[in-house]
């Protein structure tokens, strides 16, 4: 089979960040837009011939034809094998435990994260490298560079692989072998989790909801919760995977997985629900009317490890991004353990993870995990849960009090602004900066401001410097209002707003958190003149 060397000319609008290349459909289909990102990773990611290649997607539009052409780019530059998810499928995390377990050089997941899908809607494709994790900042700023000079890439002329027939087959000089996206990481998951007393829970008249919100992990809900521990068939809503999500919004916050919400708040409410996204990576968690942040899940999981068998000699630490609350800090001091706090990012958590530094990490954009993959992973999650649920045998809302009459409860809510204008979102923050010099030692929300900047990290791995990673306002008694813009959409800018509060006092403690927040969310609005700024009277979601 002859390789083709097809010239092309290179772009300028790819940057390089923690999710990859993301753009709209429209933009990806563009002639060599898709080939001259793929060649630039090929270019960049140092001797693999002969090596494995790990490639599976959410299965959202595109998805198919994209792996097409990256097996066939992948025969012409060398790989010796190109292991692939059955239909094109493999959830994030997923795809980490093939890349581990097979000891592949690395892999391109396909996905927008938890971005909708359909031909006028978001793509995207990101590589990670050898131990499973997101590449790291050297490695997309080489692929940046080459997509800049880029002149030429390499494919073969053939006819398309059969990626709904489980088996190898040649291509050129390369074998592809279409994998069952689930077998791994079931497998991975029952070395983790007491799947004997979680079956025992569900066998007990335990229900539960799981919505796959039509994204990738309905399969291995399916698999793992009804399948291999046994819950009533149903017990997965929105299982089967669709190229739009069915329309929807593969976000699992109170906003946009509705469905699961209302019967969680309503007359059915079961003992458990909870969804993950559309690549699988996050989590949201709730109870009988009860809905469960995710800084608190983290901090509850890491309390509760060692009830876990996968975690029972205890865990080495706890790190979380830097807009997510402290109470996993809390924990981590209790029991004696460091905590870092790092920008956002999971490949910052797979640097600490290397180097056996922690165990536990999250953030708090519903994205939790642990050492066995280098991804958050939202499945794992709700197993994580329900084997304390198994132990305990108490309710959510039961499990998540008595951890603030021990720890304190941090009141926590994320605002976001969607779809800003880039110039508006950019100055909000800068109206903030340009306060830095003011604020401290000033009153705001009936609290003493003592320090604020733009959050610097210094990886305490490899000495790289990572500046600019949100705007904060730190108060004397812990308190925080942070600003930061996100990379994940792909139109207009995302203002995300943070607002934390500690409250030791169990007397305190049962308030909502928008009302026990109020006068913090006045105060942002007031330095920030976001509304002003912006032209938005109100968050487009709230979690």
């Amino acid at each position: 089979m002859e390789v083709q060397s097809v010239s092309t000319t290179p772009f300028d609008d790819q940057r390089p960040g923690t999710s990859g290349l993301r753009k709209k459909v429209r933009v990806l289909r563009q002639r060599h837009y898709l080939e001259n990102f793929v060649q630039s990773v090929f270019d960049s990611i140092g001797d693999f011939r002969g090596r494995t290649l790990v490639v599976g997607g959410d299965g959202r539009y595109y998805n198919r034809q994209a792996i097409q052409t990256i097996l066939k780019m992948a025969a012409a530059n060398g790989f010796g094998k190109v292991l692939v998810g059955q239909g094109g499928i493999l959830s994030t995390p997923a795809a980490s435990c093939v890349i581990r377990k097979h000891q592949a050089h690395g892999g391109l997941i396909l996905s927008a994260s938890h971005n909708p899908g359909g031909p006028d809607e978001d793509f995207g494709i990101k590589y990670n490298i050898a131990n499973g994790g997101p590449a790291p900042e050297a490695v997309t700023e080489k692929i940046f560079s080459r997509t800049r000079t880029i002149d030429r890439y390499l494919t073969v002329a053939a006819d398309d692989v059969p990626l709904d027939v489980i088996g190898a087959c040649a291509l050129g000089e390369m074998q592809v072998e279409v994998i069952d996206p689930v077998a791994d990481y079931a497998e991975l998951m029952q070395s983790l989790f007491d799947f004997d007393a979680i079956r025992r829970l569900l066998a007990d008249g335990f229900r539960m909801k799981f919505d796959a919100m039509h994204a990738v992990t309905g399969p291995y809900a399916r698999v793992i919760i009804e399948g291999m521990l046994g819950a009533p068939q149903g017990t997965v809503m929105h299982g089967e995977p669709k190229e739009d999500f069915a329309g929807g919004h593969p976000d699992p916050n109170l906003t946009y997985a509705k469905d699961l919400v209302d019967i969680m708040f309503g007359e059915q409410a079961v003992d458990f629900g909870a969804a993950s996204d559309g690549d699988g990576d996050r989590n949201m968690i709730l109870g009988r009317n009860f809905f469960v942040t995710p800084s608190d899940s983290l901090a509850i999981l890491a309390a509760n490890a060692e009830q876990v068998p996968g975690y029972r000699d205890g865990i080495a630490g706890i790190a979380r991004s830097m807009p997510t609350s402290a109470a996993a800090d809390r924990v981590a001091a209790a029991l004696g353990l460091d905590c870092y706090e790092t920008p956002t990012g999971w490949k910052f958590f797979g640097n600490l993870m290397d180097a056996g530094k922690v165990t536990l990490c999250g953030e708090e954009s519903f994205g939790t995990g642990s050492d066995h993959v280098r991804e958050k992973d939202g499945l794992w999650a709700v197993l994580f849960w329900l084997n304390i649920l198994a132990v305990r045998k108490q309710s959510v809302a039961t499990i998540v009090r008595e951890h603030w009459q021990r720890f304190g409860r941090n009141y926590y809510s994320r605002h976001d602004y969607e779809g800003v204008d880039a110039d508006a979102a950019a100055a909000v923050l800068q109206r903030v900066r340009d306060q830095f010099g003011t604020l401290p030692g000033q009153q705001l929300a009936g609290r003493t401001v003592q320090h604020c900047d733009d959050f610097a990290y210094t990886d305490p791995v490899d000495g790289s410097v990572s500046e600019n990673q949100g705007v904060r306002i730190l108060f004397a008694d812990g308190s925080r209002i942070i600003f930061r813009l996100s990379g994940t959409g792909t139109s207009g800018a995302t203002i995300r707003l943070y607002l934390e509060s500690y409250e030791p006092d169990v007397q305190k403690q049962g308030q909502d958190a928008q009302q026990a927040l109020a006068d913090m969310i006045a105060a942002a609005d007031a330095i920030s003149g976001l509304r002003e700024l912006t032209g938005r009277d109100r968050p487009t979601v709230i979690t």
